[in-house]
């Protein structure tokens, strides 16, 4: 259909002077749009390079895109147009946000389209050949007009969705109430007046374009050719019946077109000065999105002559793009442990503390999107200590749950590690922090007992481990800290070592020469400390003859698999469930059914970090045991509350420690035992255990234990589990 008759006027009813107008306009709205931008981009390009690229645009095209595909993460482009992220845990929401999303696109398309035709391709054609050239009828109009209405019809109704759940259903992740006030009190009824202006403004300026289109098919008497903008035309038809002529029609047509125009040139104006950003910002942060920066954590800031972070220069533009992205949604509000356990840290919270104040830092460019407080931080005030306090930064589990769930890629861990340096350089932490690392330096542990004391376990063996630095192994056993020095745990290690021998499996381990991973250490902030260990390890370990590694701890784990590679030394890791697993599967190690109704826990190091969450159940269902699932499970377990050495730290702050709020989570599962498979989590739940009363019916066992009990050695006589309440 090529008749040019199948179009639509562009400026119908306003005139000359009105076009005047509105490219005056459209003009100041743009330079306004821009001078903000600039002002973001500003900012961003005071930070460091991320680690990913020295440039947001070396980091978007470059070489990482190559490596998050590999990684099947979500910093991909795939990500960006799916809105995957949204979608996950919150699948209408995902959808609602699909729509509005491509709505704001393809809408915004339409109007580059027809801008290229009017004010590009009209007006080359009459200077060079004197007649109007025009591309913007015939099926060209008519497929745009169906894609269009369709889309914004779908933005309606995502938005109106989204809009009815945030003020009406109002979930709990949606308050803003803080998890700790500020000195003096704070104010964030400006975020809701926020919110009210983008999501009503971007409202009207939808309802008002098909209130305009309408108007304007029926002030036309419905050409039939315009079928093809059904929403349009169901609104022109219920003009038509409520007793709207076609004459009023013309003017109702005229009002709406200016006020749709002039909304959305006020919206463009405004986007770079608001909770609005966070269109332009959050494609790029999650394209530019890479969680093994959590996995391995970035060094400080080079050539600062300081540890952390004291000024904005020393974050990375990856970082400083994190604090605009964030659209407060509360999803690692939700999440956060130390949160839940009372503790004065939400990660929302830290994110739009560090946005206002390197927003203020920069010259102020938010206009709503701010929070109002009684005692601001003065323009002298430490990064950490003053704008996030020390409580807060030292109250952070790492267990990464945080930057799992947020959509919009944003990497917390990171950045809370990196203020945790200049406390630790500062020495603003725990009596019992700063106890355990003590201990660490001069000891090689945290218990501060002798290294040649971490092999003591070992001697009511019957039969001696092979020491790897002496005859070759095919598995070298990295034992860890607790399950080598702490005397609750002991049973656990002779039974896992008692286990592979009777499978015939060729292991051995360091003896005194292995030390702490540094995993817990450098999550703590302590980096030298982190490379003083790390160093000792793989100098050990390249004294070692040993074809691949295992290890019962998870912290070590993502030490040995994500830290050290970084520092020269790869190898084949592997967690010791994914061990047993394979023994028991293949009937290396020959097992009965123990028939026992279990729940398990998910280590955050394990499941979250690793990616190890099937071996563990794999052992279950070949014992035979009936696996009632946590309601949080796999990466998306719950923190027990040690990691990122809180377990050095004093807890007795929280209203309920987060190994207590799990054990009463298990608690309502109706089942006889919680399986772990990390020796922290074996001290934490089996205190937990004890003080929220439910000893005496849930018996905390690491998963080694049940194994115990269901093997069948040669003499048919099952191995001693040590089972305690």
């Amino acid at each position: 259909m090529a008749d040019q008759s199948v179009t639509r006027p562009i400026f119908e009813g306003v005139g000359t002077p009105g076009e005047i107008i509105f490219y005056v306009l459209a003009t100041a709205s743009i330079a306004t749009f821009g001078y903000g931008v600039w002002r973001r981009v500003s900012k961003y390009r005071r930070g460091r390079p991320a680690g990913r690229g020295k440039t947001i645009r070396e980091a978007l095209f470059g070489h990482p895109f190559a490596g998050v595909r590999e990684r099947g993460d979500r910093g991909s482009a795939g990500v960006v147009a799916s809105n995957a992220s949204v979608a996950r845990g919150s699948p209408m929401v995902g959808l609602a946000h699909f729509g509005v999303f491509w709505g704001f696109i393809v809408l915004f398309m339409g109007t580059v389209i027809l801008t290229i035709d009017y004010d590009v391709v009209r007006l080359a054609g009459k200077a060079f050949t004197g007649h109007d050239i025009r591309f913007f009828h015939g099926w060209f109009y008519l497929i745009y007009s169906v894609v269009l209405d369709t889309v914004a019809l779908a933005a309606v109704l995502g938005l109106g969705y989204l809009i009815v759940r945030r003020w009406l259903l109002k979930p709990s992740r949606l308050d803003y109430t803080r998890a700790a006030e500020p000195d003096g009190g704070s104010d964030r009824s400006q975020f809701v007046r926020g919110d009210w202006l983008f999501a009503g403004g971007l409202g009207l300026i939808l309802l008002t374009g098909l209130l305009e289109e309408g108007a304007r098919i029926r002030a036309a008497d419905f050409p039939s050719f315009e079928v093809w903008s059904p929403v349009g035309w169901v609104i022109g038809r219920f003009y038509e019946v409520i007793g709207i002529s076609a004459s009023a029609s013309y003017t109702l047509h005229t009002v709406l077109w200016w006020v749709h125009a002039l909304l959305a040139l006020a919206f463009v104006a405004y986007l770079p000065y608001s909770k609005a950003m966070h269109m332009l910002a959050d494609g790029v942060d999650v394209l530019a999105h890479d969680r093994t920066a959590t996995l391995a954590l970035p060094e400080s800031a080079p050539d600062t002559g300081h540890a952390g972070y004291t000024t904005i220069e020393d974050f990375t533009w990856k970082e400083l793009l994190d604090l605009d992205a964030c659209t407060k949604c509360g999803r690692c509000h939700e999440v956060c442990p130390a949160r839940t356990a009372g503790a004065p840290l939400s990660p929302r919270d830290l994110i739009l503390d560090l946005r206002q104040w390197v927003d203020e830092s920069s010259g102020g460019i938010a206009v709503l999107d701010r929070e109002k407080r009684s005692v601001e931080p003065g323009a002298d005030a430490a990064i950490a200590g003053d704008v996030i306090k020390s409580r807060t930064l030292w109250s952070c589990t790492t267990c990464m749950a945080c930057v799992q769930t947020c959509p919009v890629g944003i990497e917390h861990v990171p950045t809370i590690v990196q203020l945790r340096r200049t406390l630790v350089e500062d020495g603003d932490m725990d009596n019992s922090l700063q106890q355990a690392l003590q201990n660490l330096a001069g000891q090689g542990n945290s218990f501060g007992k002798s290294a040649r004391m971490r092999s003591k376990w070992t001697k009511k063996l019957d039969t001696k481990i092979t020491d790897a630095r002496k005859e070759p192994v095919k598995y070298l056993w990295f034992v860890g800290d607790y399950a080598a020095y702490d005397d609750r745990l002991a049973d656990n290690s002779r039974l896992l070592a008692r286990l592979l021998t009777e499978a015939g499996v060729d292991f051995g381990i360091l003896y005194e020469a292995e030390w702490n991973s540094g995993n817990d250490v450098r999550r703590v902030g302590e980096e030298g400390l982190f490379e003083q260990l790390a160093e000792h390890n793989i100098e050990a370990l390249q004294q070692a003859q040993f074809e691949e590694i295992f290890t019962t701890d998870p912290h070590s784990l993502n030490a040995l698999r994500n830290e050290y590679p970084k520092l020269g030394a790869k190898y084949t890791v592997w967690h010791y469930t994914e061990l047993l697993a394979h023994l028991v599967e293949t009937g290396t190690l020959p097992v009965q059914q123990l028939g026992l109704r279990v729940t398990y826990h998910d280590p955050c190091y394990l499941a979250r970090y690793n990616g190890v969450t099937e071996a563990p159940r794999r052992i279950l269902s070949a014992l035979g045991c009936e696996l009632v699932e946590m309601p949080r499970n796999r990466t998306n377990t719950f923190c027990c509350g040690a990691g990122g050495g809180r377990i050095w730290m004093d807890d007795s702050f929280l209203s309920e420690r987060p190994s207590e709020n799990r054990i009463k989570e298990a608690a309502t599962l109706d089942v006889s035992h919680f399986v772990v498979s990390c020796p922290k989590d074996m001290t934490m739940y089996s205190d937990a255990v004890k003080t929220t009363g439910h000893a005496d019916s849930l018996t905390v066992l690491d998963i080694t234990q049940l194994v115990a009990m269901a093997a069948i050695p040669p003499e048919n006589e099952p191995l001693e589990a040590g089972v305690s309440g």
